[in-house]
């Protein structure tokens, strides 16, 4: 089927799940001139910024492209009049341009309707023009949906007073259009769209490429279309269906980035509506609602946002500052003139967070602003002549460099404005000091928002009542896992408890056990189009801080708005809650509302009483109450609670439907939340605070009961808290949100095993993805709980807790497919190659009649009634070359492990996976017995240790690890005591020094971006296929789409319960889905947008047996990956303390001791695969398949088990994961083509040519090269010539030598091998040096240009990331997270961004000049040398949790950075460098040296062993 419009929901595709980015640009002049010029040059950065977008299955179609600009009204006056139109003067009529059906009785309708509405609001119609296309220039899928395009003029009343009352009622106008179209019957009514009706701009945008833009418009090639300004966009989408509505720009801007809170965002302002009053807009207000399109790209929605703000009569700048802030609670230099401002707008709405870079304009000014964390490039240049362009990139337009004034980057939670009428560039502290002194905030602050420190002390806190501490826990679920698991290390030590190797326990959706409300819900986290944040290191740019109270209307400032209750941490002591119930300040005041139930009632009565809270709510906010408590404490015998889940977000979603909700905060005093996961759930679903009172009681218990030992519990109270908030704040940041203020209602979850009436109305617009239990089945749970705690007959009130057995298999806990029985099974099986064990084996696992255990579980096979001979099956040595072991990295499995895993799967054709921690070159040889200990598949994650030409060029298949089913949206840590000096040599790190890998990919913020990382990979191999994994969640299937646009050859789908060496319980056991679902979804999606054919699939997440494989197979895989159960079959026996490093079968530990305990054999792995490739063959049979490829995506072949007797399962809805598309035969359901990377016309093969001496005998070469911003990637596929041929040591430096000229593209020079040298005079994009092996660069401002170097940006964002050896000198200013993850690489530069040297493990760093905040956050390892001449380096810029800074004392230290500074001299003529070395004893004073604490003393640790090794020997 081909779509004309995104298609409806179907299956498990959403279109609500689709995701996009982009390339942005603008140009302007600044005296405000006007001319055709602009719009020549605006249309060229737009096809420079090609490369940044997609196109899909049709070659010929875009995503999306277009262009923003001034009304050109000479142009407008020609045409018009030829048409008989006569327009009045600028300013005194609007234009809009109208998408509009293609049938012509449709068309008409809409006319009459825009025509009659016009009048009706007071205006004059003018007429309308007919836009005449050149339909030929773009592709069949666009040309299918293309829409008839006309304009429409109107003239302007009398009755308005100036230009900006005509534009909100133009603004009026579009939405009672957009309203009338979108309530009509009309078929086609997705083809209307308005993308502009304005006095001041026009908006000229398709479905096109963006070289397309100007061939399509014929108006824009017309001299007397002129503008001052225009901004650009090339979209890059995750979906081929054909939506012209959705090409950016939009009205008053274009978003490169994802609001990563938009549902959040969207509840609330549909709760403000009502609030809404303007005497700008007088009754007309009611006009626009709703304010935020439905079903709009949260690029479109934001627009919304800002266009409401806008027409407030705020500033263009200060309606985008209030919806996209700067982080202002820990920035210790902001001024608290505008701290206040911040704060202020802060009671009045919450960020809208997320990457985002934002141009922006009315018409008049023109500007951009940078999101808080720093996540998008935006670079711009101010020319001599008067123009300033800035794009995502460097170099988009050809300018002489005589020309250029200045070059400068958009810095995180900075703004850039262009004033035109006054004919200058506004600086973002002159626009913040304006803002912050137009009202007396800091005073209305000080008078109004009151913090809860500053209400009086309490004398009625509750204390535990011991007597019934056992009781309530039965009641709430506790168990004794939750205690000595969760909280114990919780209240001990404050941070979050671990686990590993994964989960295979039931999900709540199937368990037999009573599961509490938080159990169905899975977190959901970024991956690949917005990245997770870091909340760790980069701390400074996250809150907790929450305002609690009455919001008043949006369109006023007044004292009163901000009038309200501050809490600087969401969770409250008994005590604190206290003083919030006590309290009537200022006309706040609260109210405690019981959220019990008659338990006796069953759901009846739950709904019932639900019904009533929501009442007694409503009625509270009437009287004026400001806070509603809801509590559990009341619950009796008879009464029991309601779960606070279900109550908070019930309550929250009644309140928006009534208009409520920002009249009051949410408190909830509850027995029930205990863990991280809870808390979230409730903030995420409307809470402003959370009392978990018997979590208290039960510290308080445990430490009566010796479980909390050298604990009080004031200090336990105080670690619990700590871990919680710590724990909220992580997982808020794996979704990329960086404030509580903007998670609260976000509701970043979806929903597995709910019915839909329970999500409709409690949880409304959560993404549910299995029909499940409702209010029956909630209350049967809490009815399980209540009959433990209250028992018919009584028993011992002693009695113990549950024993729990959800992370750890207990004979009388929860079911786990794992448990000793199964393990023994197997691991009889391939120690003994017998396959009749394995049967027995794969019986226990496979058949879950009695014990459900996994969605698949549940499924059934339609078998043929005669199955086909297993002889025409296709053999067990074919389908075992579609196997692969998963990533596990050398450090967290031994020596012996890892490489029994490479021989195995070596000798069979299949996979192993080396995992993120590098792998040892010595195994890229084969043994003399012809074993291979290379894994086939390398695998590239965000700590990219390890990461080098060398070990790039030996890999068949390079994998971007975007998340881990264990972890997703987390990065890792592997502690100091096991970072043997085996371990670090292999990540270029230091022995017993800790390392960690970062959250984020930190050239990976994007879809664009990750595009780009497979580009530079394919580049480094160009033999390897490129494999993208992804975590299993609802919308993964379009992100899988964007994958394969990108250019991925494999796209993996993980299971969450796959293993891991370590990782918070909280997201083993509640983040990412089963795979069943993101393959079904995946699969789904692909097909539907035709691009199943270019990319293969892969699957993996608890795989254990051919039954499994099979269902996997069916639902859309081809390839297979297994981790767990070939651990098993290697001595593993599940103990689950990878973590501690005490593994007892030295499969999971680095100890030398315990290594000796391994027992595994290539053989025994090669038996399971052996076993598993039969059992799948017999199911093929019986199925009808004599091959694997008939059988991917045949989900026809199965069916839903009828016969398994379960209450739960019986509810269980899985219609929409064994849906199949209704596509035709042409479209394909497996991979049959080779995806088209786009290499042949690289640069590189030219570079190859000219170093063919120098790569067939070494004969040194020098030649001159010009570059472009869309030569990206240059020197990577000559350097995986240079490794190829002469492995890791390279060529002798400086035997290739390449002087460019230009701007040279992202990613120049990555993976550079030694023996490569590029000096580049330009300047250079995102990604400069990453993952140097060896090169040496250097890049200075080009020959001719006058502005002072060392004053400049000269390279863009994480240069350097994952470096390991080489040099780079810069002659100017990098961006930021300059060096990131730098692991031996030596730089030079003249001042760096935020968060330099984050994470930096060794090399040195020299900067010249001044850094951003946050340097050296994570640093480990490696010496930074910085100029601080400012001299406060140590007091704002540093980050001093790691590292130490000295003086320059050390004769070796001064050597090593005299000569680093004499380089920089040398090769960039750096007047810094000169002007230093000129005085240079003078100058050392002035550097800081900055050296990690744990690097200084495994440094002193390996001087020790040295010379104690030397002393041994001299003995």
């Amino acid at each position: 089927m081909k779509y004309k419009h995104f298609p409806p929901p179907q299956g498990m595709y959403s279109p609500a799940n689709e995701h996009d980015a982009c390339g942005v640009g603008f140009i302007c002049n600044l005296k405000g001139d006007k001319s055709h010029g602009i719009i020549e040059k605006a249309l060229e950065i737009l096809v420079n910024l090609t490369h940044r977008g997609a196109c899909g299955c049709d070659a010929t179609t875009g995503d999306g492209a277009g262009i923003l600009m001034q009304l050109p009204h000479r142009f407008l006056q020609n045409v018009c009049g030829g048409i008989g139109i006569q327009l009045p003067d600028v300013g005194e009529y609007g234009m809009g341009f109208v998408f509009l059906p293609q049938d012509d009785q449709q068309r008409q309708y809409c006319v009459e309707q825009f025509e009659q509405i016009v009048r009706t609001e007071g205006q004059e119609f003018l007429g309308w023009r007919d836009i005449a296309p050149d339909s030929s220039v773009i592709g069949d899928v666009a040309r299918l949906a293309e829409p008839r395009l006309r304009q429409i003029f109107i003239g302007r009343s009398t009755g308005l007073a100036d230009d900006a009352a005509f534009e909100r009622k133009l603004y009026v106008i579009r939405r009672v259009m957009e309203n009338a179209i979108a309530n009509s019957e009309l078929p086609d009514k997705q083809a209307f769209y308005i993308p502009s009706l304005s006095c001041r701009t026009v908006a000229y945008k398709g479905l096109l490429l963006a070289d397309q833009v100007e061939r399509y418009y014929t108006d824009l090639r017309d001299p007397d279309m002129a503008t001052a300004l225009a901004l650009v966009h090339q979209r890059y989408s995750t979906n081929t269906f054909p939506t012209w509505d959705l090409a950016q720009p939009f009205r008053f801007l274009c978003h490169n980035g994802e609001i990563n809170t938009l549902r959040g965002n969207v509840n609330w302002m549909q709760a403000r509506q009502n609030l809404f009053e303007s005497d700008k807009f007088g009754s007309d207000i009611k006009k626009l609602l709703p304010i935020l399109t439905p079903g709009a790209s949260d690029s479109a929605i934001l627009d919304n946002a800002i266009e409401l703000l806008y027409h407030t009569g705020r500033s263009l700048p200060h309606s985008v500052l209030m919806t996209i802030p700067e982080a202002w609670q820990n920035h210790n230099t902001m001024s608290d003139s505008r701290k206040a401002f911040l704060e202020y707008h802060s009671c009045i709405m919450e960020p809208w967070d997320g990457p985002a870079s934002i141009p922006f304009t009315d018409g008049r000014c023109l500007g951009a602003v940078l999101d808080r964390n720093g996540l998008r490039p935006s670079r711009y240049t101010v020319t001599k002549d008067g123009l300033v362009i800035m794009a995502s990139e460097t170099g988009v337009l050809e300018i002489d460099p005589a020309n250029i004034d200045y070059l400068g980057r958009l810095e995180p939670g900075r703004i850039f404005l262009i004033d035109t009428d006054q004919g200058r560039i506004v600086d973002d502290d002159e626009i913040k000091d304006d803002m912050a002194a137009r009202k007396p905030y800091r005073k209305w602050l000080k008078k109004n928002l009151i913090s809860l420190g500053d209400l009086p002390a309490s004398a009625n806190a509750t204390a535990t009542d011991f007597s019934t501490v056992r009781k309530r826990q039965q009641l709430f679920g506790y168990t004794l896992e939750d205690l000595r698991i969760l909280m114990k290390p919780m209240a001990q030590g404050g941070k979050e408890a671990l686990g590993s190797m994964g989960a295979d326990s039931p999900i709540a959706a199937l368990s037999d056990r009573p599961q509490l409300l938080y159990g169905y819900f899975k977190q959901l986290f970024a991956q690949v189009t917005n990245p997770p944040l870091d909340a760790i290191r980069e701390e400074l740019v996250t809150s907790n801080i929450t305002n609690i109270g009455t919001e008043r209307d949006l369109f006023q400032e007044t004292e009163e708005h901000c009038r309200m209750l501050k809490l600087e941490h969401p969770v409250l002591v008994n005590e604190e809650l206290e003083r919030i119930r006590e309290m009537d300040v200022n006309g706040i005041r609260s109210v405690t509302l019981p959220m019990i139930y008659k338990v006796a009632d069953g759901g009846t009565g739950l709904e019932a009483a639900m019904d009533e809270l929501c009442i007694a709510a409503s009625k509270s906010i009437s009287e004026g109450v400001a806070i509603l408590i809801i509590s559990d404490r009341s619950a009796t015998a008879e009464y029991a609670p309601i779960p606070a889940l279900l109550a908070t977000a019930g309550l929250h979603h009644h309140l928006i439907r009534d208009g409520l909700r920002t009249r009051c905060g949410i408190l909830v005093e509850s027995g029930e939340p205990r863990e991280v996961h809870h808390f979230c759930l409730l903030f995420g679903y409307g809470a402003c605070a959370v009392n978990p009172y018997l979590a208290f009681e039960t510290l308080d218990q445990m430490i009566l009961e010796d479980l909390l030992p050298d604990t009080d519990i004031e200090k336990a109270i105080a670690n619990y808290i700590k871990s919680i908030e710590k724990g909220v704040i992580k997982v808020m940041s794996k979704m990329g949100i960086s404030t509580l203020h903007s998670y609260r209602g976000a509701q970043i979850f979806d929903s597995v095993g709910l019915s839909s009436e329970v999500i409709d109305k409690h949880f409304t617009w959560t993404n549910q993805c299995v029909e499940g239990i409702g209010i029956d089945g909630i209350a049967r749970e809490v009815k399980m709980r209540y009959d433990r705690a209250y028992p018919a007959t009584e028993v011992d009130t002693k009695l113990d807790l549950d024993v729990g057995g959800l992370y750890q298999w207990r004979r009388d806990g929860e079911f786990h497919l794992l448990n000793p029985m199964t393990i023994a099974k197997l691991q009889e099986a391939t120690r003994t190659e017998n396959f009749q064990t394995y049967e027995e084996y794969a019986r226990l696992i496979n058949d879950q009649s009695e014990q459900l255990g996994t969605l698949r579980g549940l499924f059934k096979f339609k078998t043929l009634p005669e199955p086909i001979p297993l002889d025409e099956v296709e053999p067990w040595t074919e389908i075992v070359k579609r196997f692969k072991t998963g990533a596990m990295s050398y450090g967290s499995i031994s020596k012996e492990a890892h490489e029994t895993l490479a021989i195995a799967m070596n000798r069979i054709g299949g996979k192993s996976n080396s995992g993120e921690g590098g792998e040892d070159s010595k195994r890229y040889v084969p043994d003399e017995n012809g074993d291979l200990r290379s894994s086939a598949i390398k695998q590239v994650a965000s700590g990219r240790f390890g990461v080098t030409s060398w070990y790039l060029i030996n890999a068949r298949e390079l994998q971007i690890k975007m998340a881990q089913g264990a972890k997703p949206g987390e990065g890792g840590q592997l502690p100091g005591k096991k970072v043997y000096p085996w371990i670090a040599e292999v990540r270029h790190s230091t022995p017993y020094v800790g390392l960690i890998s970062p959250p984020p990919h930190h050239d990976i913020y994007s879809i664009e971006d990750l595009a780009q990382l497979i580009h530079d990979l394919k580049n480094s191999n160009r033999d390897a296929r490129i494999n993208v994994k992804l975590v299993s969640n609802f919308g993964v299937g379009t992100v899988a789409a964007g994958v394969s646009k990108g250019k991925a050859d494999v796209v993996l789908i993980s299971g969450w319960d796959g293993g891991t060496g370590a990782s918070p319980e909280t997201s083993l056991k509640h983040a990412g889905m089963p795979w069943e679902l993101g393959l079904a979804e995946t699969q789904q999606t692909l097909v539907m947008n035709d691009l199943r054919s270019r990319i293969v699939v892969e699957c993996d997440g608890q795989l254990k047996t051919g039954r499994d494989v099979a269902i996997a197979c069916l639902l859309g895989a081809e390839e297979f990956g297994c981790s767990t159960a070939p651990l098993v079959v290697m001595g593993c026996i599940m103990m689950r303390v990878c973590h501690l490093n005490t593994c007892p079968v030295g499969v999971a530990t680095q100890d030398p001791e315990l290594r000796k305990k391994f027992s595994g054999e290539p053989e025994h792995v090669i038996n399971f695969f052996h076993f598993v490739a039969e059992e799948m063959r017999v199911i093929m049979a019986d199925l009808g398949f004599r091959t694997i490829d008939e059988m991917v995506g045949r989900v026809d072949k199965l069916d839903v088990n009828e016969a398994i007797d379960h209450w739960k399962a019986k509810g269980l809805d899985f219609s929409k994961i064994l849906h199949k598309p209704d596509v035709g035969p042409e479209i394909g359901t497996r991979c049959t083509q080779t995806q088209d990377h786009g290499l042949d016309g690289a640069l590189d093969f030219t570079l190859l040519d000219l170093a063919a001496p120098a790569l067939e005998d070494g004969t040194p070469v020098e030649h001159d090269i010009a570059l472009r911003n869309i030569n990206r990637s240059v020197g990577t596929i000559l350097s995986s010539e240079i490794s190829k041929r002469y492995g890791a040591e390279g060529l002798p430096d400086d035997t290739i030598t390449f002087n460019c000229t230009g701007s040279a593209g992202q990613s120049f020079c990555c993976f550079g091998a030694r023996g490569l040298t590029m000096h580049l005079h330009g300047d250079g994009n995102d990604y400069f040096c990453k993952g140097l092996s060896g090169a040496k660069v250097s890049v200075r401002p080009q020959e001719g240009t006058t502005f002072v170097a060392e004053d400049n940006i000269i390279i863009g964002n994480v240069a350097l990331y994952g470096a390991t050896s080489g040099q780079l000198y810069a002659r100017g200013i990098a961006g930021e997270r300059f060096c990131v993850r730098n692991s031996g690489a030596c730089a030079v530069v003249e001042g760096v961004g935020d968060h330099g040297c984050e994470y930096m493990t060794g090399g040195r760093t020299v900067v010249l000049g001044g850094t951003g905040r946050n340097f050296a956050a994570g640093m480990s390892g490696g010496i930074a040398y910085v100029l601080d001449e400012q001299g406060d380096f140590a007091q704002y810029r540093c980050n001093m949790e790691m590292v130490e800074l000295e003086t320059l004392d050390d004769d070796d230290d001064i050597a090593e950075l005299k000569d680093l500074v004499e380089n920089h001299q040398r090769y960039t003529g750096s007047l810094v460098a000169q002007r230093l070395l000129d005085n240079w004893d003078a100058s050392l004073s002035k550097f800081v040296k900055i050296i990690p604490s744990d690097f200084k003393a495994a440094l002193q640790r390996l001087t020790e062993q040295k010379i104690e090794a030397e002393s041994a020997v001299t003995a």
